[in-house]
């Protein structure tokens, strides 16, 4: 019998589980976005090795995308393959360029990772750093795709 965990369950110091599964458009489109036990793991080593960090250095910092269930990955629009999918990955928001060029360089300098994306939306302006953090048997790769202009 698979363990039930809490949405308010801690996964590191300061990231809750709620705050990686909550999402705006899945309240809006009634999408139960929540994690199996694994994907639950998986997030929990994000925070602890990439997100805690980041707020060591930076501060408080908000997560706009963590896990994504695949009916909410489509409504977003995100690829097959996304690392949401897996509990894998996170969206922080970044005020601005400069911000997100400096959260994006400490990363990319001092931690492990499998992929950091530093992207903004042409239509909106909307900054953001994708960053995902692997808990599987392959190593993480490090990819990191400086700033561009998303769609």
């Amino acid at each position: 019998m698979e363990k039930q965990v809490s949405r308010e369950q801690m996964l590191s110091p300061h990231f809750s589980l709620e705050e990686m599964c909550k999402s705006g458009t899945a309240i809006r489109k009634n999408i139960e976005n929540w994690p199996d036990a694994l994907a639950v793991e998986r997030l929990r080593v994000l925070c602890l090795n990439v997100l805690e960090p980041l707020r060591r250095r930076f501060g408080v910092i908000r997560i706009t995308s963590g896990y994504r269930c695949q009916s909410l990955n489509e409504a977003v629009g995100g690829v097959p393959t996304s690392q949401h999918l897996l509990g894998e990955a996170a969206d922080i928001h970044v005020s601005n360029r400069e911000v997100g060029q400096k959260m994006f360089d400490f990363i990319d300098k001092n931690l492990v990772f499998d992929q950091l994306l530093f992207e903004q939306r042409q239509s909106s302006g909307a900054c953001w750093l994708h960053v995902s953090y692997r808990l599987r048997r392959a190593a993480n790769r490090h990819q990191a795709i400086p700033y561009h202009k998303v769609k």
